[in-house]
């Protein structure tokens, strides 16, 4: 009987959705680690930030978050059905769930994050910048330049933003984790807007944890390969939604919970001395 790991192993029904993407109409239904994911207070009374918690790999993070200990500030842009059931399930865990919808590629809502955070939490422990935007196109001509520019905004702007607006509530043991992808050392093609921003978003965290090293603030980030989220059967084409993550060593995309022990490694207080560094977890796919 197969695992729940390869619940998503090529070839996938062929599927469709509007943008942003709903997890309730995914088939198969992705793993966040509801069932599974086993706590042991790693993360005790820290108080979190992250971005895109709705769903994917943000919904992920905010329940082993919430099973290690911390409290979780949940950012979402519209998909409010989704973002409510992640607050169940951090609140199943007995810890503070707070919902903040908007966009964030707006400087204004970034900071109105930060402040509601450090409103409800007094603190912010950590920042978790992983809300991201992607659409595929098959040739550079088929790019509008709106399209450009928010992949650019949503991407690596609101990191730059949320990072600026967070760090006056953050102290000495902090951390800033951020989502950039296997796109950043081998960028595809067909996403070309979304590719370019992760390469910023890889140079950009080595370039923060350098400036707050300081200030004993370390920011790492997280290289994901293929991973069964809401993202992809609404911004890529029918076709390929059905090999997804076929050109892994392991012949599959992750499930969001496999993602999440690498967000919960680099948050704790263990990792005191990782700072500028990329986890890639990628199913085999090298970064050299």
């Amino acid at each position: 009987m197969a695992s729940n790991t390869d619940a998503a192993k090529p070839p996938l029904p062929e599927q469709q959705q509007k943008v942003p993407g709903k997890t309730t109409e995914m088939n198969p239904k992705p793993d966040h680690g509801e069932e599974s994911y086993r706590g042991s207070g790693r993360l005790e009374g820290k108080k979190a930030i992250i971005t895109g918690a709705d769903s994917g790999i943000g919904r992920a993070v905010a329940i082993a978050f919430a099973r290690e200990g911390a409290d979780v500030l949940i950012s979402y842009l519209c998909e409010d059905e989704d973002a409510q059931e992640t607050a169940r399930w951090v609140e199943q865990a007995g810890r503070k769930a707070i919902l903040v919808r908007g966009d964030i590629s707006h400087a204004a809502h970034c900071r109105a994050i930060a402040d509601k955070a450090a409103e409800e939490f007094g603190r912010i422990d950590i920042l978790v910048n992983n809300a991201a935007h992607q659409m595929t196109f098959e040739a550079l001509e088929d790019i509008p330049e709106e399209e450009w520019d928010k992949t650019f905004a949503t991407n690596i702007h609101a990191m730059f933003y949320l990072a600026k607006a967070a760090l006056p509530h953050m102290g000495e043991g902090s951390a800033i984790i951020n989502t950039t992808s296997i796109n950043a050392d081998t960028p595809k093609p067909t996403l070309l807007p979304y590719a370019t921003t992760k390469g910023a978003i890889q140079n950009f965290t080595g370039g923060l944890a350098q400036l707050l090293g300081s200030k004993g603030i370390r920011v790492n980030c997280v290289a994901p390969g293929p991973v069964w989220t809401p993202l992809i059967p609404s911004t890529m084409p029918p076709e390929q939604v059905k090999e997804f993550g076929k050109n892994t060593p392991l012949g599959r995309p992750a499930q969001p919970k496999e993602l999440a022990p690498a967000y919960v490694m680099l948050a704790t207080d263990e990792a005191s001395y990782v700072s500028g560094a990329t986890i890639a977890v990628t199913g085999g796919r090298p970064l050299i």
